[in-house]
């Protein structure tokens, strides 16, 4: 199952300078466990130490956010896409 994965800038180190890269799974879970045998140290970057999304990283599949989902036990399917957005604060 090919899920197409959007990797931010600031994590492209880990994926070989590619902005994008596939996965497989069946649940964003597994996806992240995918590209975490591919890309080492990239699920450190977005999971936290009990096994959730970090506070500030975004996932979303297919532009919605999985956290209004089933958060990591979104169901993925092939030719869905997941993109990793860092979350931006500060401003004015």
């Amino acid at each position: 199952m090919a899920i197409t994965v959007r990797i931010p800038t600031p994590l492209r180190t880990l994926t070989e300078g590619k902005d994008e890269v596939e996965a497989s799974g069946t649940s964003v879970r597994q996806v992240i466990d995918d590209l975490e045998k591919n890309y080492p140290g990239l699920k450190d970057r977005l999971c936290d130490d009990k096994g959730g999304v970090r506070r500030f990283v975004n996932i979303y599949q297919n532009e919605e956010d999985i956290r209004f989902l089933d958060n990591l036990e979104t169901t993925v399917k092939d030719g869905d896409a997941i993109s990793i957005v860092p979350a931006i604060a500060g401003g004015h």
